[in-house]
């Protein structure tokens, strides 16, 4: 079971969207915070009219023997109102409440209902104030036998707590935010909600699950963890290994939002140092990590695949990396030294590449059969990462639209 990945992905979906960029107080994108998974009181429930609920339910199928046992922990952010004479800002605590070792057969005959609380406090400092609102939820947790070892398996948070509110900020004071739950299952496996086998794809679609979806997490191949996610996932997520830390603000665009960070002015930075110690901490991580890991960030490339055969019948004509090719008046290959002349004009790079030294880095065939040179600049401080295949630094152009120097 690979629970450090596991983590790391549970990590993300608990502070996705916690603070977005340029993560300070006053931008009006963090106006309006906590939009995933929050699971508000039900006075509050009671008075609207739109998607918000008290509550959220997940079903799944799994494979247990009688040996069987199921972990399931419940994950949710706890708010904290800080004042600072008139400024006020929302903060969280990480809650978890977990229950261990049930058998789900015998879930199937007598549910597990369990009720927990966090209680309120507040403390004045000067010039400081902090409050935490009291919460009340219910976690209840059954299985139903759909066939020989086979269960489906219900999950069904509730925030129980009674209490008179008038606003959306005052109502989350009592909520549970970005709140997911994760299922780890011993001696037995889960089966994908998203892609069922045939045999169970009647079972998978009459699975209720309302305010998360169950996706498998781990090792890819792996079945004994779920995952009840409140924002959109696949099996299997990751968080890029690239990614050094958290940053709030969907972890696929790194680089770009550590860029944006580090250009800030000063006086924005000091905001964002007063916003919050979570968004301090980041822009500390940032201003200390060498160029090297930024540089990880860019132009990863994962893999690449055959594509099937009835995918692509011209693969096996294609030859890829061509040892050479004629132009007119000499024959090009790997290496030589060629002069830009785009001719077609289609985007800014073919006015930007004109007349511009380049090295041909391949000749390529690509499935219609034309030829393409593949080239990196000359003077491109980046042509290192061209020459190792990497998106912006690497330009294809046809025999045409090349000069041999």
């Amino acid at each position: 079971m690979s629970s450090r990945m596991v983590d790391k992905i549970a990590q993300a979906v608990l502070y996705e969207g916690y603070l977005l960029y340029p993560y300070r107080q006053s931008a009006l994108k963090n106006q309006q915070r906590w939009n995933f998974g929050v699971l508000y009181p039900p006075s509050w429930v009671a008075n609207q009219t739109g998607s918000d609920r008290s509550y959220f339910e997940m079903e799944c199928l799994a494979k247990a023997s009688r040996e069987g046992r199921l972990d399931v922990s419940l994950r949710f952010l706890q708010l904290v109102a800080r004042r600072t004479g008139e400024q006020v800002w929302q903060e969280a605590l990480e809650q978890t409440v977990s229950v261990h070792s049930l058998s789900p057969a015998a879930l199937g005959a007598s549910p597990r209902v369990d009720s927990f609380s966090f209680p309120g406090t507040e403390s004045l400092d000067p010039g400081k104030v902090c409050r935490i609102s009291t919460i009340k939820g219910q976690i209840e947790i059954s299985a139903t036998p759909i066939g020989a070892q086979v269960f489906r398996l219900s999950v069904r948070a509730q925030n129980t707590t009674s209490c008179p509110v008038a606003t959306r900020e005052e109502a989350l004071m009592h909520s549970l935010a970005s709140a997911h739950t994760v299922l780890r299952l011993q001696e037995g496996e889960f089966i994908s909600q998203t892609d069922p086998p045939e045999d169970f794809r009647e079972a998978a679609a009459a699975c209720q699950n309302t305010g998360v979806w169950p996706v498998l997490a781990g090792d890819s191949g792996a079945r004994d963890t779920m995952l009840g996610s409140p924002i959109i996932l696949y099996d299997y997520p990751q968080v890029a290994p690239e990614s050094a830390g958290d940053l709030f603000d969907a972890t696929e665009i790194d680089e770009i939002l550590v860029l944006r960070i580090l250009t800030l002015s000063d006086a924005e930075k000091e905001e964002l140092r007063r916003s919050d110690d979570r968004a301090r901490r980041i822009l500390e991580r940032l201003e200390e990590s060498p160029p090297e890991r930024l540089l990880a960030l860019h132009g990863t490339i994962r893999g690449m695949r055959r594509p099937q055969a009835d995918a692509w019948s011209a693969w096996d004509t294609v030859q890829g990396d061509l040892a050479g090719t004629a132009v007119p008046g000499t024959t090009l290959t790997k290496g030589d030294r060629v002069r830009l002349r785009p001719r077609r004009r289609a985007d800014i790079f073919d006015t930007l590449l004109d007349n511009q030294t380049a090295i041909i880095e391949a000749v390529e065939e690509d499935f219609e059969h034309k030829i393409h040179f593949a080239v990196v600049l000359e003077d491109d401080p980046g042509r290192d990462m061209g020459e190792m295949r990497q998106a912006g630094h690497r330009f294809f152009f046809s025999a045409e639209e090349i000069e041999p120097i």
